[in-house]
C-alpha cells in the first residue's frame, strides 16, 4: 500500500476481526461538554449506495454534495478510484475536494472535536479499519450525526443510508485507521473550533493548484477570524501582488510586518512592491531590516535578491509613496 492505507467496502472475513468491542462503560457521555446537544443526526445528508469497492467516491460525493458542490460519485470515480487497489488514498480525495471548489479540512484526532463538529452541523468524513491482518476491511463513511444516551454514533456507510454504531466499536475501527477524517466546506466559511495552523495550510492547497479565488476568500475568513495573527495578512498580500494590485499588495504586507515585526518574508515582499511602486529610498530602508531578520536562514537568498534590484535604484521615491 506505499505507506497510505487504500479504503475499500470489501469486509469478507474482517467481520469476524471486529467482535470483542465492548467496554466497561459509555464511551461518548463522558466527552460532551454542557454546550452540545445530547442527540444530533444531519438527516438532511444525502447517501449514495456504494458500489462494488467504490466507499471512497461514495463517501465523499456525500459530503461534496451536503457542502453544497453538484457532483456525484460517478463523476468523482476518475479522480479517485484506483481500480488496481480496489479503493481511494487520502491525497486524492483531498485533490478532488479542491478540484470542486472547496475546501478540505483534515480534523485533529479528537472524539470532543468529532462531537462538536457534528453538532454545528457539519458532516464528517472518516475513515475505518474495519479488520485485521490479511482481510484489513478499509473503508470510508461520513459520521452524520450521535446519539449521547444510548452510546451511539450514526453514519452513512456503504450501501447503508442510516447505521448505528455503538460508540467504542466504531473509535475502535476509526484508532486503527489513525483517526483520520476530513470536512468540506465552502470557500470563507469556516470549519467549527477551526485550528488556525490546519486551517491556514487548508487554504494554501486551494492555492497551490491555481483556485486563487477560492484560497482569496478562505484567507479573508482567516483574517477576519484571527486579527492578531500575520499569516493571513501575508498570504492576502501574496496574491494581490500576484495580480499586479501593488497598493493592496504593499498594505498587506506592512500589516503583516505589523502583526510580526519578525517576518522577514513581509518585509522583503514589502520591499520587492515598494521598489516596483518607485519607491527605492523606503523600500531600501525594508529590505535592510529584512536582511538581519533573514540571518543565513531560508530566506536570504530571497532577500538579497532583492537588495540586488535596490542597489541599482537611484531615483528618488515617486510622489504618493507611503509615509513608512
Amino acid at each position: 500500500m506505499n505507506g497510505r492505507p487504500l479504503a475499500s467496502a470489501a469486509l469478507g472475513a474482517a467481520a469476524l476481526a471486529i467482535a470483542g468491542c465492548a467496554t466497561r462503560g459509555p464511551v461518548l457521555p463522558p466527552l460532551a461538554s454542557a454546550g452540545v446537544a445530547s442527540r444530533v443526526e444531519i438527516d438532511a445528508t444525502p447517501f449514495f449506495p456504494q458500489r462494488d469497492y467504490q466507499c471512497g467516491p461514495a463517501a465523499l460525493a456525500t459530503v461534496l454534495v451536503a457542502s453544497g458542490a453538484e457532483v456525484t460519485p460517478d463523476r468523482l470515480v476518475p479522480e479517485v478510484y484506483l481500480p488496481g487497489r480496489r479503493g481511494s488514498l487520502q491525497p486524492e480525495l483531498v485533490a478532488a475536494v479542491r478540484g470542486q471548489g472547496r475546501l478540505p479540512y483534515l480534523l485533529p484526532p479528537s472524539d470532543q472535536l468529532l462531537l462538536t463538529t457534528l453538532a454545528a452541523g457539519t458532516p464528517v468524513l472518516v475513515l475505518q479499519k474495519l479488520g485485521a491482518g490479511p482481510w484489513p476491511g478499509w473503508h470510508y463513511a461520513v459520521v452524520i450525526g450521535y446519539d449521547l444516551p444510548r452510546d451511539r454514533l450514526v453514519l452513512r456507510s456503504g450501501t447503508t443510508r442510516r447505521q448505528e454504531m455503538p460508540a467504542a466499536h466504531f473509535l475502535a475501527t476509526w484508532q486503527r485507521a489513525g483517526r483520520w477524517a476530513m470536512t468540506v466546506h465552502q470557500p470563507g466559511t469556516l470549519p467549527a473550533d477551526a485550528d488556525f495552523a490546519r486551517y491556514m495550510e487548508a487554504a494554501a492547497g486551494l492555492e497551490a493548484v491555481g483556485r486563487g479565488d477560492d484560497a482569496l476568500l478562505a484567507y479573508e475568513a482567516a483574517a477576519n477570524k484571527w486579527p492578531g495573527e500575520s499569516l493571513p495578512q501575508l498570504a492576502l498580500a501574496n496574491i494581490a501582488y500576484a495580480r499586479g494590485d501593488l497598493a493592496a499588495a504593499e498594505r498587506g504586507f506592512r500589516e503583516a510586518a505589523r502583526l510580526d515585526p519578525d517576518d522577514a518574508a513581509a518585509r522583503n515582499n514589502r520591499a520587492e512592491t515598494l521598489r516596483r511602486m518607485g519607491c527605492p529610498s523606503l523600500a531600501r530602508r525594508e529590505i535592510e531590516v529584512a536582511r538581519v531578520l533573514a540571518g543565513t536562514g531560508p530566506l536570504a537568498a530571497a532577500v538579497a535578491a532583492t537588495a540586488d534590484k535596490l542597489a541599482g535604484e537611484h531615483t528618488a521615491d515617486a510622489p504618493g509613496c507611503p509615509l513608512d
